[in-house]
């Protein structure tokens, strides 16, 4: 919990200090997108600084759970992957189309399929890529292992090799985020100097 908090202060801090560095009608502070993969704390430091910065929060698994009226994991079970990615692809477009002022956490596999994140980019939707090792990944999912569907029948011994591979795969559509977030470690003098640094992109 200690690297959750310390990247909920950084947020918090971010995006203060974006507020006051970009111009006030700018679509990249009103539409911010946290992706990464499953367990990195995107749906927990969303909501943080959602309710810090006055923006409403969408969780994007739970808002297809509302609209579909059932759970992730019966969707995957009864449709199958192919059918919950591109309902799950739907959604993104829905919520960015409908909606302003909002943190909106994705799933860890949306950016990876369709045009998903080719929308993000194009419509100047600000993305934020929460970056987490595979250790803490690793100790993370194994206790949350069973409410993941893509992860519940691998074997404890195997998962992390599995999330390895996993997130070698992925790291392609993550890191072409407009900002990426190394979560872990996270410290004052760290947020300070990525402060810096991100300013020269006003």
């Amino acid at each position: 919990m200690p690297l959750i908090n310390n990247a909920i202060i950084f947020f918090q801090y971010f995006f203060v200090f974006l507020f006051m560095n970009y111009p006030i009608k700018s679509k990249l502070v009103m539409k911010i997108v946290l992706l990464g993969y499953m367990g990195s704390g995107k749906s927990t430091i969303g909501q943080k600084v959602a309710k810090k910065i006055g923006f409403d929060f969408i969780d994007l698994d739970v808002y297809i759970q509302n609209k579909y009226h059932t759970s992730i994991n019966n969707i995957f079970n009864h449709r199958g992957e192919i059918y919950f990615r591109k309902i799950e692809a739907d959604c993104v477009v829905e919520i960015c189309e409908n909606n302003e002022d909002f943190v909106l956490a994705l799933g860890g596999g949306t950016p990876c399929y369709g045009n998903t994140m080719d929308y993000l980019l194009s419509n100047h939707i600000m993305t934020i890529f929460l970056k987490v090792s595979i250790n803490s990944l690793f100790e993370r999912l194994l206790i949350e292992k069973n409410n993941r569907p893509l992860i519940s029948n691998i074997d404890d011994s195997d998962l992390k090799e599995f999330i390895a591979k996993h997130l070698f795969e992925r790291s392609k559509f993550y890191d072409r985020a407009n900002h990426i977030i190394n979560t872990d470690l996270l410290t004052i003098d760290q947020f300070v100097k990525q402060l810096e640094s991100w300013s020269k992109l006003k």
